[in-house]
């Protein structure tokens, strides 16, 4: 069974946050649909389309550990990946990062619609387990862009994702 942490979300409500498990994938495939849907109502419809992040990809992050969801009330909210070290895709950055020492990476932050502030819960847990982090998010993605640097986030430099596509890169530490 994973470990459970409570996080408070900065307006008094507490969120618990876990290592997802393979029987939460129904639960998390939701969150990702709903939160393509707001990318794309937001003016950001390319940056997941309509199967990003893939099955398979969510899959390979639970199975690595790396996959966590926010739960409420035993309910899924939402769902973020954290990996701690070297990310292959920011060997190489058009900019300089901050701080070349060790990192955590936040990728795949998602929810359903109900959490207040499911970037500030990710963002707490993850700067609590190490404390340098690294974020990408593609440039029509105001809102993540927004959140980035509201949390304190500087803006780095241009990343190339795995699929070829430009990234913005931000780092906090």
């Amino acid at each position: 069974m994973p470990a459970y942490y409570t996080i408070s979300n900065g307006k008094g409500r507490a969120y618990t946050v876990r290592q997802a498990l393979i029987e939460d994938l129904p639960d998390i495939l939701k969150v990702y649909q709903a939160a393509r849907q707001f990318m794309k109502n937001s003016g950001n419809p390319t940056q997941w389309g309509d199967d990003r992040p893939s099955v398979e990809q969510l899959t390979d992050d639970i199975v690595k550990g790396d996959l966590y969801v926010v739960t409420s009330a035993g309910r899924i909210h939402g769902a973020f990946a954290f990996i701690m070290g070297e990310d292959p895709t920011y060997a190489s950055i058009d900019g300089a990062w901050t701080h070349d020492g060790p990192y955590g990476t936040i990728h795949r932050i998602a929810q359903d619609g109900s959490l207040e502030n499911m970037t500030k819960v990710a963002f707490d847990y993850a700067s609590r387990r190490v404390p340098t982090l690294r974020c990408d998010t593609h440039k029509d993605n105001k809102k993540m862009q927004q959140r980035l640097t509201g949390y304190g986030f500087v803006y780095c430099g241009i990343i190339i994702t795995d699929d070829g596509t430009p990234r913005l890169a931000y780092q906090y530490q």
